[in-house]
C-alpha cells in the first residue's frame, strides 16, 4: 500500500490570495536563439498555444528552441473560462497543409520532440481527429526520428475518434482534466471531469504502452485533499505523468486567481504524486507541455535515474 505524505502546514500557509508573490517574477531570457525562433514560427504563420494562450513560459521555451503547435486553427468553439485563446462558434475548415508546414518549422527549429496541441472542434463530427491524424502522419513521415506528444481535446467522448488518433506514431497521449471535480463545471462547461477521466482510460487500456498525460491547474480555490483525490483518479484511470501549475489570470474576463499556491505545496503535491506511483512535474510556472521534452526523456529513464528538468527560472 502506498503511504502518502503528510501535509506540512508550512507548506500550505504561504498559499494566499494577496499580492502577486515574487516566486512568480520570471527573468525573461531574450536573446538571438529567441528572435530566431520567433522568426521561424511566424515565418511559417503557424499559431502556437505559446502565443494564443498568452502562456507566461514563450521567453523560455522559445529561448530553448522548443514550442507548441496549436493544430486545427486559432479559435476554438468552446469558451473555457481559463483559456485565453479566441472562441468562434463557426471556425474555419481544417488547412489541408497544416502538417506539412508543421513539419517545416519544426525541422528549422531542429526539433527532436515535437508537441502538437489543438482546439477543440466541436463543428467537425469526429472533433477534429481524422484532421490531428492527417497532421501526425505528416510529421512522422518527414521527421520519422521526432517522438511527437499530443494534447487533444476529449472529442466530446467520442471512443472511435480517440482510437483513430490513437493509431498514430505518437510517444505520449495528453489530455488535462485541468482542474479538481468540484470546479470543472466552473472552470470548462462544454466538458465534464469525468468524461475527461473517461477517455484517459479509454487510452490507457487501448495502448497500454502509451505514457498517458495529464494536468491541473492550481490557486482555483481547490482545497488539497481534492488535489490529492485527483491524483489518486489519475492514477487510477492508467495515466503515468501528471503536470501541476499556478493559474495565472489571462485578463479581467477570465476566472480570477482565489490563491497563490506556494513553492512548497508544490512539491508538497508532487511528493503525493510520488508516492501513488506518477510522475509528476509541479511548479509555479509548469503547463502541460512546459519542458515536455525533458519530462518525456525523464519518464523513459525513471527506472533508472531520472535527469533533472530544467529549473524555473524565478528572481528573488
Amino acid at each position: 500500500m502506498n503511504h502518502l505524505p503528510h501535509s506540512d502546514s508550512s507548506a500550505t500557509k504561504k498559499s494566499i490570495p494577496q499580492r502577486f508573490p515574487k516566486w512568480l517574477r520570471q527573468k525573461l531570457p531574450l536573446g538571438k536563439v529567441f528572435a530566431r525562433t520567433d522568426n521561424t514560427i511566424k515565418g511559417t504563420g503557424l499559431p502556437t498555444v505559446c502565443e494564443e494562450a498568452s502562456c507566461p513560459n514563450r521567453t523560455h521555451c522559445w529561448s530553448r528552441r522548443t514550442a507548441t503547435y496549436l493544430a486545427l486553427g486559432d479559435a476554438c468553439t468552446r469558451r473555457c473560462g481559463f483559456c485565453d485563446i479566441d472562441f468562434t462558434k463557426k471556425p474555419l475548415p481544417p488547412d489541408p497543409q497544416e502538417g506539412e508546414k508543421i513539419a517545416a518549422s519544426a525541422k528549422a527549429l531542429g526539433l527532436k520532440h515535437i508537441v502538437i496541441t489543438m482546439v477543440s472542434r466541436d463543428d467537425l463530427a469526429d472533433g477534429g481527429a481524422s484532421a490531428l491524424v492527417q497532421i501526425i502522419t505528416t510529421l512522422h513521415r518527414e521527421l520519422p526520428t521526432a517522438t511527437i506528444e499530443v494534447l487533444a481535446s476529449d472529442f466530446e467522448g467520442n471512443i472511435s475518434a480517440l482510437h483513430h488518433l490513437l493509431d498514430t506514431h505518437i510517444a505520449i497521449y495528453n489530455h488535462n482534466v485541468e482542474t479538481v471535480e468540484r470546479l470543472s463545471p466552473f472552470v470548462r462547461h462544454k466538458a465534464t471531469y469525468r468524461r475527461s477521466l473517461m477517455m484517459l482510460n479509454q487510452a490507457a487500456q487501448y495502448r497500454p504502452n502509451l505514457m498517458i498525460k495529464s494536468g491541473i491547474m492550481v490557486g482555483l480555490g481547490e482545497q488539497e485533499s481534492e488535489v490529492k483525490q485527483t491524483l489518486q483518479e489519475l492514477m487510477d484511470h492508467g495515466v503515468r505523468i501528471v503536470t501541476i501549475g499556478q493559474y495565472l489570470r489571462p485578463s479581467r474576463r477570465h476566472i480570477p486567481v482565489k490563491n497563490y499556491v506556494s513553492p512548497e505545496t508544490f512539491e508538497y503535491y508532487r511528493s503525493v504524486g510520488e508516492a501513488l506511483g506518477l510522475f509528476v512535474y509541479a511548479g509555479p510556472f509548469v503547463r502541460s507541455s512546459f519542458n515536455a521534452d525533458a519530462v518525456f526523456e525523464a519518464m523513459k529513464q525513471r527506472e533508472n535515474q531520472a535527469p533533472l528538468l530544467p529549473a524555473e527560472e524565478t528572481s528573488s
